[in-house]
């Protein structure tokens, strides 16, 4: 490719708005181009790039025994109230009406398409296991988007779902598809942690596991052990208990006196409270209302905790958990929020395992400006469902080894396997004979990579101060050939015949022949990322050439086969 033919445009400096360091540099390089909030335009570069994320993904996938297909897009509203999904999915469901004031809905996954597809066509269990899979545009209407190709509402994804007769061939199935996720993104050369994970609107039941590129700016947050290989995300990474939990009981040890009720006016929150006590927020069980599916549940965990919505929700087997506002607060309670408690709680009540291993504490009174000291847990209020619900906090123990401390990363999701088992082929009616001619639901899973999300990762990755630096795989071309001066014959004599050498041998070139300036060039190539470049300069009546790595410091001077032999070499053991 002639550079003075690439359609590239390239800024200067990024829009203020893009707050990604890959969204600048892909914006600034000329890889994509907004054209609404969340919608973008992949130019040249940039689809050359997903083009090759794509080659790598189909291998990969053919490989494992999965087959490619494509299935619409628009898809019938009825199929998502049969699955019970179109309420659930909430507003991020794009829904549509054609002239006939028929509903349609813009795809955003197609696990109803599918299992609808497979109930019609296959009634045996001699025709399982099948996988199938497809590369294609998702819609989902984001209610912030932001970050680029991060979180858009149109994006591209390749989804794939497996049909098994036995849990033991979906076990099969999702090891197959994890093990071909780990190879797609080692493919990519990207720095990906598989991490346990929560199903989300997906659902299903259980091992999940999200395929996280590790990234200073990231989405997620990632927690691994210092000494094991234990990794989960922040949602579900879970919680060792330690100590004992106090014992129920309705007797009052003399080592514990009785509650008594204190005044604090104004201390609505845990700062507040700890400062005018003069006692840290670890002392402090805090008492946090939600709403699950509309019904209030109050949540007790320390002062210097966070609840984790997600742990709530699976505990009470809710659709949607959310924090209760104020006015809820007041309602369900009588009480505002910072002075709620758990003693005579009149709605039900959730204990972290924490706030249970307490001696005592300070809680809310159930009255504006007003505490109780020495609350102690199973005197003054049940113990009976006391469990894990908090985010786990840095440096608190593995909960899968005995040495090891959670640390945190941060990470973007970019692919994601799911065990739905029969969570649709039940609702949907897809089911087939078994050996005893019994009806079964066929057991499914899902496996999701965001393809449009790679290249931001791989930017996030793999950039420095001047530009994006491509791994060799998924580059928008492999060698950078630039002439520094395209009016000096010897120089575009000596390029032509090093770009047509190069192209024979198969190697994706691009040239940059155009009229601009040597900085410019260099510039423009620091952009762009490309990992190999040659410049053909001062030395070209020598036929000497300059050949460097993007990304690493320093250059040296080669003649024309000795550049070849160079390059070559990277392809040897290569993708």
């Amino acid at each position: 490719m002639k550079q003075s033919h690439l359609f590239a445009p390239t800024l200067r400096e990024a829009p203020s708005d893009a707050e990604a360091v890959s969204h600048q540099w892909m914006l600034r390089a000329g890889f994509i181009r907004q054209l609404a909030s969340g919608i973008y335009s992949y130019l040249p570069l940039g689809w050359r790039v997903l083009r090759k994320v794509e080659r790598i993904i189909r291998e990969e996938m053919d490989r494992a025994g999965a087959q490619e297909m494509l299935m619409p897009a628009l898809q019938p509203s009825e199929l998502w109230k049969e699955s019970g999904r179109y309420d659930a999915y909430g507003p991020e469901l794009i829904r549509v009406n054609d002239r006939h004031a028929r509903e349609f809905a813009l795809g955003p996954t197609h696990e109803e398409v599918v299992t609808a597809l497979i109930r019609d066509e296959i009634a045996s269990y001699r025709k399982l296991p099948v996988t199938l899979y497809q590369i294609q545009t998702k819609f989902r209407d984001e209610k912030r988007p932001r970050y680029g190709l991060l979180r858009g509402r149109e994006f591209l994804m390749k989804d794939a779902y497996s049909f098994d007769a036995s849990r033991e061939g979906l076990d099969a199935s999702y090891w197959r598809m994890y093990e071909a996720y780990r190879r797609i993104f080692q493919r990519c050369g990207l720095n990906v942690r598989a991490v346990e994970a929560d199903a989300g609107a997906i659902g299903g039941e259980g091992g999940t596991h999200e395929f996280m590129a590790l990234a200073e700016f990231g989405e997620d947050t990632v927690v691994t052990c210092s000494r094991c290989d234990y990794s989960a995300n922040l949602e579900k990474a879970e919680v060792r208990a330690s100590g004992e939990p106090v014992v129920d009981t309705a007797e009052t040890p003399a080592a514990y006196p009785a509650m008594e009720k204190i005044h604090t006016p104004g201390a609505r929150t845990i700062e507040q409270l700890a400062e005018m006590l003069r006692i840290e927020p670890r002392d402090i069980i805090k008492t946090i209302v939600v709403s699950a599916d509309g019904q209030p549940v109050a949540v007790l965990i320390r002062g210097d905790h966070e609840v984790n919505e997600i742990k709530v929700k699976q505990q009470l087997g809710a659709a949607q958990v959310e924090m209760a506002d104020a006015e809820t607060v007041v309602r369900a309670t009588g009480t505002p929020i910072g002075f709620v408690g758990p003693v005579d709680m009149g709605i039900p009540l959730l204990i972290d395992q924490a706030v249970a291993r307490m001696s005592s504490g300070i809680a809310g009174a159930n009255e504006t400006d007003f505490h109780f000291r020495n609350v102690r847990p199973g005197r003054d209020f049940p113990l009976q469902v006391a469990g894990d619900y908090r985010q786990a906090a840095l440096h608190d123990p593995c909960p899968r080894c005995t040495e090891g401390t959670l640390q945190f990363h941060r990470g973007i999701e970019v692919g994601h396997v799911f065990k739905l088992g029969t969570k649709y082929s039940e609702k949907l009616g897809a089911v087939v004979q078994n050996a005893s001619g019994q009806a079964e639901p066929v057991i499914m899973g899902c496996y999701g990579i965001g393809v449009s999300r790679i290249l931001s990762a791989a930017a996030e990755q793999h950039h420095d101060e001047n530009g994006l630096i491509w791994p060799m795989a998924i580059a928008p071309f492999q060698v950078h050939l630039i002439v520094v001066s395209v009016k000096d014959e010897t120089q575009s004599e000596f390029a032509n015949r090093l770009y047509r050498a190069l192209a024979d041998r198969g190697i994706e070139v691009l040239m940059d022949d155009r009229e601009e300036r040597p900085g410019v060039k260099f510039k423009d190539a620091d952009l762009f990322g490309i990992p190999l470049r040659l410049v053909v300069g001062k030395h070209a009546g020598e036929g000497l050439v300059e050949f460097k790595e993007r990304g690493r410091e320093g250059k040296t001077v080669l003649t024309a086969e000795e550049a070849m032999d160079r390059i070559a070499r990277f392809f040897l053991f290569s993708d």
